[in-house]
């Protein structure tokens, strides 16, 4: 007898009024067959599209659909309801149902549930693509991704709408296997992550140097999600205001040969390093022992490159999934793969810098990944949802490569 991955997890589907509705009759099927139990909450939108009788043949329960009904009061309230969930799937998540998550409203059972619940809550975004990359829409998942729910995809491609884009609800099959890896305590479960951060800063003199517009707001959004998805991880960063986000173990350090010794003594005994510092390429030859004095209309500074971090660890035997970040403001792919190739990592993470809400000092990033033989892009959004994006593909990557015990 087939032993499903969700043998016996209680998993309630909430799904709100969007025409991927359709997908979740799929989904529902999926999830049965692999071991959970199903009930289903629809909203009055939801049932616009797809009728409950539908969800009612494929999970085998009556359909929950009003707050305030007499007959489902009795027999479980919206309070029991949530009680009975190991998991709360909320699939497909429009971006009004998003938005009342993040604002804790309750005006009808699926949001009462969202916010009575005390389980863990995942949502499956799917909206227009100019929904999606609405500021107010990426706030809002920022803000409930803060909160400790979990958002997976939206996909890209055709819409509806005739428009093409981000916003396309993920495949029932990927969602399915996301359940089972995050029902495995997480995707990095039993794994060691080295991760840096930040700019580092090279010293011209006493109270000058070079460094960069690093806030490690990136490094340290990979760090937490990387945590969140069971890892034991190491951060090293450099000089930022950002506070500790819980990882095992935090080492702050200034300039670049402080992080490659930092890194490169103990990388070998991680199975994942991610490079998301911005560390300085060339730093003075000579740094002043006293502050330079201004009497020159020209200063003349001496540079020399910074040793290589990321080219260092990939070198090593038997060395870590390295995974390296790329910052340009032009010929993003073409240099993205070149460094690849040239440093021999398993995967590099290239984002735009100078344009509007990507690279330093902004809450928000898009990446394009590649690794040998593929890639992916990753759209628009909040940093922290990024980097749980990238965290996941990076898990998926490492499992594809690591080697199989003996």
């Amino acid at each position: 007898e087939r032993v499903g991955r969700l043998t016996e997890k209680k998993i309630l589907l909430g799904v709100s009024g969007g025409i991927a509705a359709y997908k979740s009759a799929e989904l529902v099927r999926l999830l049965r067959f692999e071991g959970a139990s199903v009930r289903v909450v629809m909203t009055a939108s939801a049932i616009q599209f797809v009728g409950p009788l539908t969800f009612q043949a494929l999970s085998g329960h009556p359909v929950h659909t009003e707050l305030l009904d007499s007959e489902q009061e009795s027999a479980m309230g919206h309070i029991h309801l949530s009680r009975w969930a190991d998991l709360v799937l909320v699939a497909p998540a429009t971006a009004n149902l998003i938005a009342k998550i993040r604002l804790g409203a309750a005006d009808d059972l699926l949001s009462t549930l969202c916010l009575a619940s005390d389980v863990p809550v995942i949502v499956a975004p799917a909206m227009n693509r100019g929904m999606w990359e609405n500021p107010a829409t990426q706030e809002n998942l920022a803000c409930i991704r803060d909160r400790g729910i979990r958002i997976l995809g939206p996909d890209q491609g055709a819409q509806a709408c005739g428009e093409k884009g981000y916003g396309r609800m993920m495949e029932p099959d990927a969602i399915c296997d996301q359940l089972a890896e995050i029902e495995q305590h997480g995707v990095l479960a039993q794994t060691s992550v080295l991760v840096t951060a930040g700019p580092t800063r090279e010293a011209i003199d006493p109270v000058r140097f070079l460094s960069n517009h690093s806030s490690g707001k990136m490094g340290y959004a990979v760090a937490g999600s990387a945590k969140a998805a069971g890892a034991q991880v190491t951060l090293v960063s450099g000089p930022v205001t950002m506070e500790d986000p819980g990882v095992h173990r935090l080492i702050r350090v200034e300039t670049a040969a402080e992080m490659y010794d930092q890194v490169v003594q103990r990388a070998a005994d991680f199975d994942i390093f991610i490079a998301v510092a911005a560390v300085a390429d060339y730093k003075p030859v000579v740094a002043g022992e006293k502050k330079i004095k201004k009497n020159k209309d020209h200063l003349q500074l001496s540079l020399q490159r910074t040793k290589d971090i990321l080219g260092s660890v990939a070198a090593l035997k038997n060395g870590p999934f390295t995974v390296g970040f790329a910052a340009e403001t032009e010929n993003l792919e073409s240099y993205a793969r070149k460094k690849l190739a040239v440093k021999s990592i398993d995967m590099i993470a290239a984002n735009w810098v100078g344009r509007d809400q990507q690279g330093f000092n902004v809450d928000t990033n898009a990446l394009e990944v590649f690794w040998p033989g593929g890639c992916q892009s990753l759209p628009l959004t909040s940093k922290s949802i990024l980097a749980q994006q990238l965290v996941d593909l990076i898990a998926e990557r490492f499992n594809i490569q690591k080697p199989t015990p003996a």
